[in-house]
């Protein structure tokens, strides 16, 4: 898949089946949206191509800076790849941008920057200044333009909304289950391995430290985790905490790994975790020592969650 960084930079060499949307998550409702774009652009042997946008329309738009991003941009660009998504354009959304109007938008991006063939959308999107225009306006000027128009329904709208709002939800209450049924896959966290402060090889729980340097990342509740992650092509188990630290003082969130039957030094590598099932919440202990019972009653609970091989 090729990942273009504007819609400026899109050469449009060939007609395409194209879809609008930030896809956060690529959830199961998006899945559809994007099954059926590719299956498009395949019957019509077109390019299957996805515009989408960042920073989201509403930290812009509503000044919303408290909204969290369920996947990073570097995330959803693999699973759109994965889904068979040919061409993902990633446009700086501004307030200038939001300024088009609708026929500005559908003469010089549709048509003349995209070429567009075949267009997919939701049955209550709206776009242009103001969101002045409706579907019907772009079926219209599908006739006019030579392009045509999918709609989708009520229904399937709905199962994206719904989705998205069960994701956040469930990941700021430590569902985990729920939430890897609506991503169609467990929830991961992905960050490189830092130098911590050790204290953990001391009471017999060494921890890769993550650090996670997207700050818009929906991140689930804090507490630990037992969670999978691929290490030199093998699947590898542990435990995750995630949290401040209480029992030792933290000031700031932190992402700390216990591996299982693994020791190789992963300094400096990038970690993929995917989070499967919240094991208790964060909590303070009075000592180091009651914080390593706990911590070996949590590594026997994650040992009995592991699939039988």
């Amino acid at each position: 898949m090729k990942v273009i960084s504007t819609i400026e930079n899109y050469q449009a060499t060939e007609g395409c089946s194209l879809t609008i949307g930030t896809f956060d998550g690529v959830h199961i409702g998006h899945r559809e949206i994007i099954d059926r774009l590719v299956k498009s652009a395949r019957e019509k042997n077109h390019l299957a191509v996805v515009l989408t946008f960042f920073p989201h329309p509403r930290m812009v738009l509503q000044k919303d800076t408290s909204i969290r991003l369920i996947d990073t941009l570097k995330e959803k660009q693999q699973l759109l790849s994965d889904l068979g998504v040919d061409v993902v354009v990633i446009h700086p959304f501004s307030k200038e941008f939001s300024r088009q109007t609708a026929d500005e938008f559908t003469r010089d991006i549709l048509v003349k920057a995209f070429n567009i063939e075949h267009l997919i959308i939701g049955y209550d999107h709206r776009f242009g200044r103001n969101r002045e225009a409706t579907v019907d306006d772009l079926i219209n000027a599908g006739e006019t333009y030579g392009f045509t128009v999918e709609k989708i329904e009520a229904q399937e709208i709905a199962s994206v909304n719904v989705s998205s709002t069960k994701i956040r939800t469930a990941l700021e209450e430590g569902k985990m289950k729920i939430a890897t049924d609506y991503l169609n896959r467990p929830f991961r966290l992905c960050g490189k391995v830092i130098e911590g402060e050790k204290i953990g090889r001391t009471i017999g729980f060494p921890t890769a430290n993550l650090q996670i340097e997207e700050g818009y990342k929906l991140m689930p509740c804090d507490g630990v985790y037992f969670i999978q992650s691929q290490l030199e092509n093998t699947l590898v188990y542990g435990m995750m905490n995630v949290g401040f630290r209480p029992t030792l003082e933290g000031e700031k969130r932190s992402f700390e790994v216990h591996f299982f039957d693994f020791k190789q030094d992963l300094y400096g590598a990038l970690l993929h975790i995917d989070l499967l099932e919240l094991i208790r919440k964060e909590k303070k202990f009075d000592s180091l020592e009651m914080l390593k019972v706990q911590l070996e009653e949590d590594q026997a609970k994650c040992r009995q969650l592991i699939p039988a091989k």
